[in-house]
């Protein structure tokens, strides 16, 4: 009877031969695991955690004044597009253009900072981590927001776009803040959530970044899901056009939307990937 066990191939493995540069890229390329990447943000909290008050805060006005562009770039296109059933999910590809510019413009939005500042909290878990954080989320959810009022106004109270725009701005405001205050931190969660997670993609993303930035934001923006600077440009558009009271646009959305976008960032992103991470060790 013939062995029917295979035959050791003595043959030597034709691998590709690398030289040191390319052999420490494939390294880096195998290393970037849960573990790499949680440890990636946590620096980046880190670095943020130590950043002084006033430059947060001027980071966050910039932030703010740039997370406009997203309305701005949306209501383009609705302007420019025929009313057809598919013209929404086009639309929305302008929702990424505010995403883009904070992003990779290195400012301060509030909604990244849920994750990366929240995960040197949960590394050390003490009282004087808990209040920088604190410190943090508070300066630049204020710039945030005191940024999209004033975009809000000049786009709104000055002739710096046609009136065919500022229509198209209105028609997007007001579908952005009509849903109740449960729905909004209902959608509130699911935008923390995806926009947390783009957070934590982007270290592995590389040459990648524009792709995930824009895809995960558009996908945020097609579904009509609520995140609290973007919105509160179209909140605060609403206010300056005078069909919004200034309290019904923070409480009504700003506040609903910052609970909702807080429990995405933190509970589904940072705690659980953090846990993943931590989960049997010590």
């Amino acid at each position: 009877m013939s062995d029917a066990r295979p035959q050791h191939d003595d043959r030597p493995e034709r691998v590709p031969d690398l030289d040191e540069h390319e052999e420490q890229k494939a390294t880096e390329e195998q290393s970037l695991d849960a573990k790499t990447t949680l440890e990636v943000i946590r620096r980046q909290g880190e670095k943020e955690l130590e950043r002084a008050t006033a430059g947060l805060a001027w980071s966050g006005l910039a932030a703010g004044l740039a997370m406009g562009f997203s309305l701005v770039a949306q209501g383009v296109l609705r302007h420019g597009l025929p009313d057809a059933e598919w013209r929404p999910l086009v639309v929305s590809l302008g929702y990424a253009a505010g995403f883009l510019i904070v992003i990779l413009g290195s400012q301060q939005l509030f909604t990244e900072n849920t994750l990366t500042a929240v995960v040197p909290l949960l590394a050390r878990r003490d009282g004087r981590t808990l209040a920088n954080v604190a410190r943090l989320w508070a300066v630049v959810l204020v710039a945030n927001l005191a940024g999209a009022l004033l975009f809000a106004l000049v786009a709104a109270r000055t002739e710096a776009f046609s009136p065919e725009m500022r229509h198209a701005f209105a028609e997007l405001s007001r579908e952005a803040t009509e849903p109740s205050f449960g729905l909004t931190v209902l959608r509130g969660i699911f935008a923390g959530w995806l926009i947390a997670l783009m957070v934590w993609m982007l270290p592995a993303a590389q040459a990648a970044h524009l792709w995930v930035i824009v895809i995960i934001t558009w996908l945020v923006g097609a579904a009509h899901l609520s995140h609290v600077v973007a919105g509160a440009v179209e909140a605060f558009y609403l206010v300056w056009a005078g069909e919004k009271g200034f309290g019904d646009a923070l409480g009504g959305f700003v506040l609903p939307a910052l609970i909702g976008n807080v429990l995405g960032g933190t509970a589904l992103v940072a705690a659980l990937n953090h846990g993943q991470v931590t989960a049997g060790e010590g």
